[in-house]
């Protein structure tokens, strides 16, 4: 029977482990597999196969019973998921249920998941741009959070290599506070959104819009058809999936270029219940997982660890990852784990329109969504009542007016014969929020998952500094707007909780010092060396820019390292 046991462990025995199939668990899985090691990705959610499981990508909108709306039905039974802007009858189905992963709010906060192969990279807005060092510097210049034990310098490179397969679009514009990229041809600013970038750097000087940065191929090179992608084809219908790879997911680009080495091992239908930790060997061996249908619970075990499980996921994987030696979760020595959890403020909106460039109307679609601000406030000193600062984004879109009035044939003449109505532009808020202890994530004591497993409570809430940087966008955008000669500003304060930016960050931070934070500068947890964290819960802090791209370079960056130190032996 022991031989049994032994035999059972080499099969389930692996190189490295990645649990999470997303954006950074993607990478994970591509860098591990490309360096020859054995690789098991461990997924919650069912497989999805690129363009083969994408069953509305080309549907027609008449082709949708409710013409790709959500019935009332379905909003009430998922009051929180059903916020969401992608939650739509041609993608509900890459989204989770409210009834089906439940999860303790202690204090509002919407949690927008995707549990499958691929996660929220099958659905995300797909923004990119790079940290700079007024990021990384951020808390110990500002005095919040902890120090980042990295800088711009240390990244710079993996940012750059993970944008070249990635394949992003953008411009050089030169800016110190939002550094540029290997970039593929940006998408052009529409003639009004042009024309508010003029206004801003006539009026301001130091105020920017420049074209979106963004995971979308304008202009494929040669890596990209290597991995079976072709030009994007402005559809704008991505939440779908996109059957041509135009856009960058873990799905399209970087698991089946692990597919292609021979040594990835995918395993859907795996809820990680903890990592495993042996006392006497003071390390990971390897990870306990149960089958999101049959409730069989299998071990696996390798050498390294990877936790990628989104950043809330990955909290409460390590809080329950518990043994005599981590009674509070693995690697928690610092009691820290779960705690300085933040996201991005999303929560402001403003709209208005332009009776100007009349001669102009648009053609086409933008996938990366028009323009970009980038941060502006309190960039180089202190300038402002609040903390940090936000970058926004800006949009513009010609309406069309139809001639309702009349009866019979000139009435539907009418309807037939839209004319262009006034230009409409919009802006919205993406503020940087501070890292506290009094936002956190934690196990409840009672309350179980389908699985066994304690549900998670969620403590996460706005503070001062984030009304009073709304006050600020909301006044410096309108002055913006009025600036620019555009009327009937209407603001739009969306009160709403927490977690619709879908951009939470924190729980398990980077830091000098273990008895202040989880990690190292390599991503490894201090208290255990041979588990890294490179999706969202290692954020120290959360600067204005949209994460992805960062968590992609991390994830290069940290395997690079983690095979480098599994080949001296140190792991």
């Amino acid at each position: 029977m022991s031989n049994l046991n032994i035999d059972a462990v080499k099969k389930n025995t692996y190189d490295a482990i990645v649990i999470g199939s997303g954006i950074s668990g993607g990478w994970a899985a591509k860098e591990f597999t490309e360096k020859g090691l054995k690789t098991l990705v461990l997924e919650r959610g069912r497989d999805v196969k690129h363009i083969v499981d994408y069953p509305t990508t080309n549907k027609y909108p008449y082709e949708f019973e409710h013409r790709g709306e959500v019935t009332l039905a379905i909003k009430k039974e998922n009051p929180v998921i059903s916020k969401c802007y992608a939650f739509k009858e041609d993608a509900m189905h890459f989204f989770v249920k409210d009834n089906e992963h439940p999860y303790v709010q202690e204090k509002p906060f919407d949690w927008i998941r995707g549990y499958q192969v691929g996660g929220k990279s099958i659905m995300w807005a797909r923004q990119t741009q790079r940290w700079s060092d007024l990021d990384f510097e951020g808390p110990l210049r500002d005095d919040f959070a902890v120090d980042w034990p990295i800088r711009y310098k240390d990244i710079a490179p993996w940012y750059s290599y993970v944008e070249k397969f990635a394949g992003i679009s953008g411009n050089s514009d030169g800016l110190p506070e939002l550094p540029d990229g290997e970039f593929l041809p940006g998408f052009p600013l529409n003639a009004v959104e042009d024309y508010f970038k003029k206004s801003l750097k006539d009026k301001y000087g130091n105020r920017h819009v420049i074209s979106a940065r963004c995971a979308h191929l304008s202009q494929p090179k040669q890596i990209h058809f290597d991995q079976g992608r072709v030009k994007c084809q402005n559809r704008n219908l991505c939440q779908r999936g996109c059957p041509f790879g135009g856009y960058f997911s873990s799905n399209a680009s970087t698991l089946p270029w692990a597919a292609k080495t021979g040594n990835l091992t995918l395993r859907p239908f795996s809820v990680v219940e903890s990592v495993i930790y042996d006392d006497k060997l003071g390390k990971a061996t390897g990870v306990r997982v149960i089958d999101t249908n049959t409730k069989e619970v299998t071990e696996y075990f390798a050498k390294v660890i990877f936790v990628n499980a989104a950043a809330i996921n990955t909290n409460l994987i390590l809080l329950n990852s518990k043994s005599s030696r981590f009674p509070n979760g693995l690697g928690n020595d610092s009691g820290v784990l779960g705690k300085y959890v933040a996201f991005h403020n999303y929560s402001a909106r403003i709209n208005a329109e332009y009776n100007g460039l009349k001669e102009f109307t648009t053609d086409g679609r933008n996938p990366g969504g028009g323009g970009y601000i980038p941060r502006f406030r309190n960039l180089l000193k202190q300038e402002t009542n609040f903390k940090r600062g936000y970058a926004a984004g800006f949009g513009a879109y010609r309406t069309a007016d139809t001639d309702t009035s009349g009866i019979g044939a000139d009435l539907k003449s009418q309807l037939l014969t839209k004319k262009p109505g006034p230009w409409k532009v919009g802006s919205h808020m993406m503020g940087e929020t501070i890292p506290k202890e009094s936002n956190y994530v934690s196990l409840d004591a009672d309350k179980k998952d389908p699985w066994g497993i304690p549900q998670l409570k969620i403590a996460i809430d706005y503070d001062d500094n984030d009304a009073k940087m709304k006050k600020d966008y909301i006044e410096q955008l309108s002055e913006m707007f009025t600036e620019a000669g555009f009327k009937n500003i209407e603001v739009n304060d969306a009160s709403q909780a927490p977690g619709l930016d879908i951009h939470e960050m924190g729980g398990v931070r980077m830091g000098h010092d273990p008895k202040t934070s989880m990690l190292n500068k390599w991503h490894q947890l201090h208290a255990c060396k041979n588990v890294f964290i490179t999706d969202g819960a290692c954020m120290t802090s959360t600067s204005t820019q949209n994460p992805s791209l960062t968590y992609m370079a991390f994830a290069a960056r940290a395997v690079d390292y983690a095979v480098n130190e599994m080949k001296k032996g140190e792991l």
